[in-house]
């Protein structure tokens, strides 16, 4: 199954965000619009992997989130349209230790160098200037593993929460 590590987003992060995809919809962006459930912070990326207690169990293994985290500017990867995120060093320590634990425990995941940031538009025909999210921000409390799967043609995320 396809896996990753999430921070699910409040309602109202994710209203800011819907907001600012309106207004890429108003500048004539067109492309693949991530729906609002889907809305989420990656913290790693971990692909196809069949054993997703024991990377729950990584996520049990450190501490839990606790830190606030804020919308910043739009950018870009490409024709890939985001929300980045107010630097934040709590964020970046998490992710690090979490990746460490990922590391030890012999988890693969893509080892690109995190840059915090919601993808809102994937083949984005065109990178619109100007737009800003409104500013919103939320409390970290935990981290979730996801699994990305296909159903009727749509990506649908969903949370796998730890066995009890």
């Amino acid at each position: 199954m396809r896996l990753f590590i999430a921070i699910l987003l409040s309602e109202k992060m994710k209203n800011a965000l819907l907001t600012c995809m309106d207004d890429l919809r108003w500048q004539g962006v067109k492309g693949n619009y991530v729906t609002e459930k889907n809305l989420h912070l990656t913290l790693a990326f971990i692909g196809e992997y069949d054993d997703p207690d024991k990377v729950n169990t990584v996520i049990g293994s450190i501490p839990e989130p606790d830190f606030q985290i804020s919308l910043s500017e739009c950018g870009n990867f490409e024709n890939l349209l985001w929300a980045g995120m107010e630097e934040s060093r709590e964020l970046d320590d998490y992710v690090k230790e979490l990746r460490k634990a990922l590391k030890d425990a012999g988890i693969p995941y893509d080892k690109k160098r995190f840059v915090p940031h919601i993808t809102l538009v994937r083949k984005a025909d065109k990178t619109p200037r100007g737009i800003r999210p409104a500013k919103a921000g939320m409390r970290v409390k935990k981290a979730w593993l996801m699994k990305s799967e296909i159903k009727d043609g749509k990506v649908t995320y969903t949370a796998i929460p730890p066995r009890k």
